[in-house]
């Protein structure tokens, strides 16, 4: 676990004693927009033979929230294409690629009385690659399909803005080919920390 994880963890614990009111109430929309740093977890398994690394990158993020209930939102993440740079044995120019990972999420917003609004949240990820390069021949990265978890925290700076930090995890494997020869299954499983503006509707 994060230590960016953990404080958001327990700053939400802290925010939940201090008393609940309803946070967001049905019918609500919320849209943030931010950047976001993905940080593949190390050792992302083994590629033509070797050990490979992916490296990270931050690009801006967007959000938008529809409240199906109260404190209750259906959320859609989107982002402009991240770009990881992929090393095997530290080879650093072995590849490139890019990806988009779009995922959706039902999150629980806990309600306080204070400015400090956690909240949880877990759902599906697709995550597109694409722009695909290597030095070594024709790399081919398959699309993923898995599991997402997160936890936030907003602090309101008005009625309707906050200002959101969150972490995202992303269960991320996709399959690898080199010159339509399969090399192996990169396991990518990054973290995701973004900082955004969220604006209430």
């Amino acid at each position: 676990m994060t230590h960016t994880l953990k404080a958001i963890l327990l700053s939400s614990a802290l925010a939940i004693v201090a008393g609940p009111v309803v946070a967001q109430s049905q019918g609500d929309w919320t849209v943030a927009f931010g950047f976001g740093n993905v940080n593949p977890k190390s050792g992302n398994g083994t590629l033509a033979g070797g050990e490979a690394d992916i490296g990270d990158d931050t690009r801006p993020i967007f959000t938008v929230e529809y409240f199906i209930a109260n404190n209750i939102g259906l959320e859609l993440l989107v982002a402009t294409p991240f770009k990881h740079d992929i090393s095997i044995d530290g080879i650093g120019d072995a590849g490139s690629t890019k990806h988009l990972p779009p995922t959706l999420s039902l999150n629980y917003h806990f309600p306080t009385n204070s400015a400090w609004k956690p909240y949880v949240g877990a759902g599906l990820n697709y995550t597109v690659f694409f722009e695909e390069d290597s030095g070594l021949g024709d790399l081919e990265l398959d699309n993923s399909f898995g599991f997402s978890l997160q936890a936030g925290l907003d602090y309101m700076i008005s009625d309707a803005g906050a200002i959101r930090l969150n972490v995202r995890w992303f269960d991320i494997d996709a399959d690898a080919e080199l010159n339509g020869s399969k090399i192996g299954t990169a396991e990518i499983d990054p973290v995701l920390v973004g900082v955004s503006y969220v604006h209430r509707f």
